[in-house]
C-alpha cells in the first residue's frame, strides 16, 4: 500500500510533541517518535532529554482508537481476525510516510518506535528505503511478509537497533523468532537483549540505544 492509498490513515499534525520550533530544528536531522498500543505521542517524548541534542524530535500521534475500554490510540488492530494484519501496518506505515514528506521534507530522518511503533518503524524503513536513515525497535517487531523494498535494503543494510527483554511476554514468540532471522539479512543490525526485561524500556537500553544515535550523527555529519 503506498503512501497514495485513499486507504490509508492520517496523522494529525496537531498534536506533534516537538523538542524545538521550527527555527531551532531548521536543518537538523529529524527523530520521530513512535508510541505503542494504547498510549499517546507524550510517552516517548519523555526520552528526549536522555538523548543526542543534536537531533530535533517529534513525537506523532497514532492515528486509530483501540476497542473500548482500551485508552490511548494505535497504528493498527491486534484484536481479531484483523489482528496484527500486514496490509494494516503497512497503511500505518504509508500514514507516517506522508507525515514525513509534509513535515521535513528536507533533512535525514530517523525513526524510533516501542512495541507497535517499532514495527511500524521497521515497515515504513521497508516500503521507502531511500526515505530514512536507520530505525530504532524498542520491543518491536518486524511484520511478516514480502514488501518491495526489502530486496532495497537487504543490498543498503540500513542501521537498525532492535532492543528486547527477556521477560517480555507481550510479543508473539513466533514474531520474535522472524524478527530474529529476517534483521540480519537486511540491516546493519545492533541487536540487544536484556535479562529480565518485561515489555518496557530500561535505563541500560536507552544507555545503549543514545550510543547508536550517537554512531548515526557521526554518519549524518552532525
Amino acid at each position: 500500500m503506498s503512501a497514495e492509498s485513499p486507504n490509508t490513515p492520517v496523522l494529525d499534525h496537531d498534536v506533534v510533541l516537538w523538542s524545538a520550533d521550527e527555527t531551532a530544528r531548521a536543518g537538523r536531522p529529524l527523530l520521530v517518535l513512535l508510541h505503542g498500543y494504547g498510549s499517546h505521542e507524550g510517552d516517548l517524548f519523555g526520552l528526549v532529554s536522555s538523548l543526542p541534542d543534536a537531533f530535533a524530535y517529534a513525537a506523532v500521534r497514532a492515528p486509530l482508537a483501540p476497542p473500548f475500554p482500551t485508552p490511548g490510540h494505535s497504528w493498527y488492530p491486534i484484536e481479531g481476525l484483523a489482528g496484527r494484519d500486514a496490509s494494516h501496518v503497512s497503511a500505518a506505515a504509508s500514514a507516517l510516510i506522508a507525515w514525513v514528506d509534509q513535515a521535513a521534507p528536507d533533512v535525514p530522518v530517523g525513526l524510533l518506535g516501542f512495541s507497535q511503533g517499532g514495527a511500524v518503524s521497521l515497515q515504513a524503513l521497508r516500503l521507502q528505503p531511500e526515505r530514512f536513515a536507520f530505525a530504532v525497535n524498542l520491543s518491536g517487531y518486524v511484520t511478516p511478509g514480502d514488501l518491495p523494498g526489502d530486496a532495497t535494503i537487504a543490498e543498503s543494510r540500513p542501521p537498525v537497533f532492535w532492543g528486547r527483554g527477556t521477560a517480555d511476554e507481550v510479543i508473539p514468540p513466533a514474531l520474535i523468532d522472524h524478527t530474529t532471522q529476517w534483521l540480519p539479512g537486511h540491516s546493519d543490525l545492533s541487536g540487544r537483549v536484556y535479562p529480565g526485561l518485561t515489555h518496557s524500556v530500561s535505563e541500560q537500553e536507552m544507555s545503549d540505544v543514545r550510543v547508536f544515535l550517537e554512531k548515526q550523527l557521526e554518519t549524518l555529519g552532525g
